[in-house]
């Protein structure tokens, strides 16, 4: 089954300063966000597998978008996350099918990479509901400077019959990172966590 995608937003915000001080590089992050029907919308069908090959299918429309609309080449994202917006006649299992059996491998093949879990929300509202994307280091979960979340929404979605789907993408971590951890230059990237 094929997302029946009602619209594509971008959302990219560039951060270059913070309290008074200059972010060098300056952080990047962009989502890209697709609104669908829910086809599984006042029903309740025991058989999720056409949502999560419809997650597979968003995973790279939106990957695409989202690194495009970074402006660097997928190898170069050093963050990610997805999350899932379900209107009232979904049910929050309809976000899980498309988020987590199979989205996680055609971003992966986007950015040439990514060891660790893909960060991922999933909630219920109405229209303008605001949706965190929550973010992490695409290659070690335990890099503190990229525990991050990027907020979205859209005026019009989800409608009552559809679900919301964001994919975000980071050129970088949080700006002027400093409660510790591991940082990006001692990452393995082999295990997902370091």
């Amino acid at each position: 089954m094929k997302p029946q995608i009602r619209k594509i937003v971008i959302v990219v915000d560039e951060t270059l300063t913070e309290m008074g001080q200059a972010v060098t590089p300056p952080v990047r992050r962009a989502a890209a966000i697709a609104v669908i029907e829910n086809p599984f919308a006042n029903k309740y069908v025991e058989d999720l597998t056409p949502m999560m090959d419809m997650g597979e299918e968003l995973g790279r429309i939106l990957s695409e978008k989202a690194v495009a609309a970074l402006g660097i080449d997928g190898a170069k994202v050093e963050g990610y996350g997805k999350a899932a917006l379900v209107g009232e006649n979904g049910e929050m299992e309809h976000a899980a099918a498309l988020l987590h059996p199979k989205m996680g491998t055609p971003v992966r093949k986007t950015l040439t990479k990514g060891a660790a879990l893909i960060p991922s929300s999933k909630k219920r509202g109405g229209p303008g509901a605001e949706l965190d994307i929550p973010l992490g280091h695409k290659d070690a979960a335990y890099v503190r400077s990229h525990f991050d979340g990027m907020q979205v929404s859209i005026n019009d979605a989800p409608r009552a019959n559809e679900i919301v789907v964001a994919v975000a993408v980071t050129s970088g971590g949080r700006p002027l990172p400093r409660v510790g951890g591991l940082v990006t230059s001692d990452i393995n990237g082999v295990d997902g966590l370091r």
